[in-house]
């Protein structure tokens, strides 16, 4: 079973994708009338890095809508975080 995701949203047009612990693994963003996943990661010394993370493998994944259970079960499936 996937690991639940939650939305929080941060503007018109963008949320922060976080796992049931808070981590932020990226953000959902409204980008020519569908949903772009864009994955974030932190690297050692603390930096961001755009499209890094534990979900980098799904970066630029698209949603024609905001559904966490489908972004869940489509951004978690085999991830390990």
């Amino acid at each position: 079973m996937p690991h639940q995701l939650k939305l929080q949203p941060e503007s018109p047009g963008i949320c922060r994708v976080l796992t049931s612990t808070g981590l932020h693994v990226g953000n959902l963003k409204l980008i020519g009338g569908v949903w772009k996943f864009k994955a974030i990661g932190v690297d050692a010394s603390g930096q961001i890095v755009p499209g890094g993370g534990p979900l980098t493998d799904k970066h630029n994944t698209t949603f024609a809508a905001l559904d966490e259970a489908e972004m869940t079960s489509i951004l978690s499936s085999k991830t390990s975080y």
